[in-house]
């Protein structure tokens, strides 16, 4: 996995925004770079009870990422139209990019080979890019235990402030 102070790998990805189920725009980092930070919050596969609790926190937290004039993304492999139902079905505030290419979990090292039967998908992990492009804060899960959602969507807000500094 990338860590920080590494260049974080630019990419373009479909964007679901949740409106309807094709809903669907173009995301390019390196366009996004110089706004403010930017929170990749990779995750397995939506509808699933993880997934959709982390994705859950990041929505109630969203106001305060907001304050800091951060940007929150979730990223998975699933395809663009299922995850605009899946950012309608549990009211997301926040985008959620697509790799259903897979091309952005392996430029940010961030796979799980196998889950399920299902071959590479994103692992759970985080990273806080910086207005330079430069990873400032990087996280991945150990094991099969999920944080305190809570309490982690705390930190890693706290990480993207500490890039505003």
């Amino acid at each position: 996995m990338l860590g920080v102070g590494e260049s974080a790998p630019t990419f373009t990805v479909p964007i679901a925004y949740g409106d309807s189920y094709d809903d669907i725009g173009e995301f390019s980092l390196a366009d996004e770079l110089g706004d403010g930070p930017i929170v990749l919050a990779f995750f397995p596969a939506a509808f699933t009870g993880g997934c959709t609790e982390e994705m859950c926190t990041f929505r109630d937290s969203l106001a305060a990422f907001e304050e800091i004039d951060a940007r929150v993304y979730g990223l998975s492999v699933d395809l663009p139209f299922a995850l605009n139902v899946f950012i309608q079905r549990h009211d997301l505030t926040f985008p959620i990019l697509s790799d259903f290419d897979r091309d952005v979990i392996h430029a940010y090292d961030a796979i799980i080979e196998d889950l399920y039967g299902l071959s590479e998908v994103a692992d759970r992990a985080v990273f806080v890019i910086d207005d330079s492009g430069t990873i400032t804060y990087a996280w991945a899960r150990e094991g099969d235990e999920n944080p305190d959602f809570d309490t982690f969507v705390d930190d890693v807000r706290d990480a993207a402030a500490a890039t505003r500094q």
